[in-house]
């Protein structure tokens, strides 16, 4: 037997440099801010943004056996963020198909908004009212920075499906903002 330090009695899947728990903890540090920020945008709320955060990283703590070592490991958590992001959003639409419709038709102002100068209407309140394919598709180019083929292939739609999906967003932002 060799003098090597014993590994925490939760298994890591993951032989590599990310196998002790206070390693994982600083992953964590490092990259939370930045995926919590992805979760949030493309889940709509900050408390559904919390939940992702922590099955996204409970995710990564299972799969770190898959990390290959291709990309920087924090390139491979955002796209596995990424992907539980899509998955959450895909099986929320699906149960919403109803009220996203609904959203797309209405013309007027929800009930809770106040027309007061201290009440306005920020940008995250405003991407929430979005359909999900627009906010998908604006928070992936608009926000995100991925050019309009990247969120095709991440949201399985044609490129020029992603440019009308933004340009709708934008509209829709734009008349939200400016009321």
């Amino acid at each position: 037997m060799t003098a090597t330090k014993q590994r925490p009695a939760i298994p890591f899947p993951s032989k590599e440099a990310w196998a002790t728990a206070d390693e994982f903890e600083q992953l964590y540090r490092q990259q939370a801010p930045r995926i919590y920020a992805l979760a949030c945008r493309m889940a709509g709320s900050p408390e559904d943004g919390e939940d992702l955060l922590q099955e996204i990283f409970l995710q990564a703590y299972r799969k770190l056996g898959t990390f290959k070592g291709d990309s920087t490991i924090g390139t491979w958590l955002y796209r596995l963020a990424l992907n539980h992001c899509l998955d959450y959003v895909r099986s929320r639409q699906a149960k919403m198909r109803k009220l996203t419709e609904s959203l797309d038709g209405q013309t007027t102002e929800p009930a809770a908004r106040r027309d007061t100068p201290i009440a306005r209407l920020d940008l995250d309140r405003a991407l929430e009212r979005l359909p999900d394919g627009c906010r998908e598709a604006f928070v992936l180019h608009d926000v995100e920075g991925f050019d309009h083929k990247e969120v095709g292939e991440m949201l399985g739609i044609a490129e020029g499906t992603s440019k009308s999906q933004v340009f709708k967003a934008r509209m829709k932002l734009r008349a939200m903002l400016t009321r």
